[in-house]
């Protein structure tokens, strides 16, 4: 049984309404992670999304810088890793669109955004 996973989806604890209504917002939030916090600003469902932007934000932007400093292997690696995170941002709007609040792999348990 598996009900110690962080990973569950948690679409339960949003409102149809707001998961309806949000959808298109929550999936930009993987293009600009703050564009939620401005145009659905009373929406938890738009905000885990923005958090979930806003985590692969960071991961992307970071990976990317360390990646670039590092001579020839980090080059070598920055494709890939880059790919990575592009998989892990389609997976998010994929999410989104379909109305689940699911964390990303690796990266989504974390909350900066509450």
């Amino acid at each position: 049984m598996n009900t110690g996973n962080k990973q569950q989806e948690e679409s339960t604890t949003y409102t149809q309404e707001d998961i309806e209504k949000n959808k298109a917002i929550a999936a930009l939030a993987y293009l600009i992670f703050f564009l939620p916090l401005l145009a659905a600003q009373d929406s938890s469902y738009a905000r885990f999304h923005a958090n979930q932007g806003l985590l692969l934000f960071i991961l992307g932007f970071g990976g990317n810088t360390i990646l670039t400093i590092i001579p020839i292997l980090g080059w070598i690696i920055i494709p890939f890793f880059s790919l990575f995170v592009i998989i892990l941002g389609v997976m998010g709007i994929l999410n989104a669109i379909n109305g689940k609040a699911k964390d990303l792999p690796l990266i989504g348990q974390y909350r900066i955004l509450k």
